[in-house]
């Protein structure tokens, strides 16, 4: 149901006329990653927690849908907004204070992630995660889905980054666990069921942060490799190896690398594009020689066990973007649009068995069907893109079907790190155990009770 004109003055009031946009201006903003991200009928910028809870606290009374946005770069549809709906963007919610003794950050909803990242390395530290929407994602809308990405392996996902936060909930009422030590035992740890609950059960308007000591000097590396039982046994062979340190093991299928590197004319790295797999290898130590030699001490152990077919290592920064490129970039999506992306993750000794069983059942379904590989190798998190020689997108739960068929039973999941959104949300439905879903249901019903914190995502129906 629209807005009325009374609830548009109403809403428009608790921020000021400058920090609203009403449905007919929207079309001027980016919607960022879901086209779908700006349909609702009021757009709110609040400048703090205080703007918030009067928001919610209207809403609630009126029982008006509230979506909170970030950056916007989720990618499950979790963001997205129809009409009748208010959007509150956190992006004025930007504080950021830093304690390097303590080694903690709290920081607004509005923060993003290369601004902490960038304040934190001016003392010496990091926040302990990294992802390629970096420059645009919020702090606010990581905790929200629980973000990983590529340094998970070693810091845990923002779960275990996260020491508190300020929340506010669906009625006004605001949750203040802004802690800032790891032990801290005092009764239920309600707020941990607002990381990864993507504003369902109430809005993140501040969060503290544990930091790590920032990586010393890195040397990378794009290694060849004959199928992903060898990727999996240099992850390991990286793992162990010391003093040096894996600040990233990322991995990529041939079809995957071909694309970018015919796409961005890298002709230099072809040749390695035709293996099967391809990793890219980064290694931290305390001085540029000592990343160096560690790197090559790997890879000559990688060779001589038949693990590395070829390998090509960044000789300066301008390299070593390219190589970042090669697995960030999404070539397959611009040529061949209409492709089907899917976030899931395996144990790492069972990474091989998904990727045989799952090829082996997308061929039985569709032999159309071509499947494309990148993801996080160390911690077993597969971008599983299904495309085809044209659009697929209204298949989306059908192959979902398929490629999540049996991660139960390898002790996987079928949402790694982007999070349940609505894109999932038939998935979920397939794959919860019924002692969760009715868990779920249950605190939504008593954290929201007249459901109006993003309607229709995450929780089962």
């Amino acid at each position: 149901m629209a807005l009325t004109p009374e609830q548009l003055i109403d809403l428009a009031a608790l921020v000021g006329a400058e920090h609203v946009r009403y449905a007919d201006e929207l079309a001027v903003l980016d919607p960022g990653v879901d086209p779908h991200n700006l349909g609702g009928d009021l757009w709110l910028r609040p400048k703090d927690t205080d703007e918030v809870v009067a928001i919610l606290r209207y809403c609630h009374t009126k029982h008006i849908s509230v979506v909170p946005q970030g950056g916007r770069t989720g990618l499950s549809g979790g963001a997205t907004s129809r009409p009748g709906d208010v959007i509150l963007s956190l992006e004025r919610l930007n504080t950021l204070t830093l304690d390097p003794i303590s080694r903690t950050a709290v920081v607004g909803a509005g923060v993003k992630l290369a601004v902490l990242a960038e304040a934190a390395a001016a003392v010496g530290l990091s926040p302990g995660i990294d992802l390629g929407a970096r420059d645009s994602a919020t702090i606010g809308g990581m905790v929200s889905t629980n973000a990983g990405g590529i340094a998970a392996f070693r810091h845990g996902t923002l779960r275990e980054r996260v020491l508190g936060l300020e929340a506010v909930l669906a009625d006004g009422r605001v949750l203040s666990e802004l802690g800032q030590v790891v032990k801290r035992n005092e009764g239920l740890a309600v707020e941990r069921l607002l990381i990864g609950a993507e504003g369902t059960l109430g809005i993140i308007t501040s969060v503290a942060l544990s930091l790590v000591p920032l990586d010393g000097p890195v040397a990378t590396a794009l290694v060849g490799v004959p199928d992903l039982g060898a990727a999996t046994r240099l992850a390991t062979l990286a793992l162990g190896q010391s003093p040096s340190i894996p600040t990233a093991l990322e991995v990529m299928s041939r079809n995957h690398a071909q694309a970018v590197c015919q796409s961005l004319g890298y002709e230099d790295l072809k040749s390695l594009a035709a293996h099967p797999y391809l990793v890219l290898v980064e290694l931290s130590a305390t001085t540029d020689e000592a990343a160096q030699a560690a790197l090559l001490g790997l890879l000559e152990t990688a060779a001589e066990t038949d693990i590395a077919l070829d390998a090509a290592l960044a000789q300066n920064e301008t390299q070593r973007a390219h190589f970042w490129r090669v697995r960030e970039d999404w070539a397959v999506d611009r040529e061949r649009p209409g492709g089907l992306w899917y976030d899931i993750s395996v144990p790492l000794s069972r990474l091989s068995t998904y990727v045989d069983d799952v090829t082996e059942r997308l061929q039985k379904y569709d032999a159309q069907l071509d499947l494309y590989l990148i993801g996080h190798l160390a911690d077993g998190n597969l971008h599983v893109t299904v495309n085809a020689t044209r659009p697929i997108t209204e298949r989306y739960d059908e192959i979902a079907a398929v490629v999540t068929q049996g991660l139960t039973a390898l002790g996987g999941s079928f949402s790694a790190e982007h999070g349940i959104g609505v894109e999932k949300k038939a998935t979920l439905e397939r794959w919860i155990d019924p002692t969760k879903r009715d868990l779920m249901r249950s605190i939504k019903h008593l954290m929201d009770p007249h459901g109006i914190l993003n309607p229709g995502k995450v929780i089962p129906n």
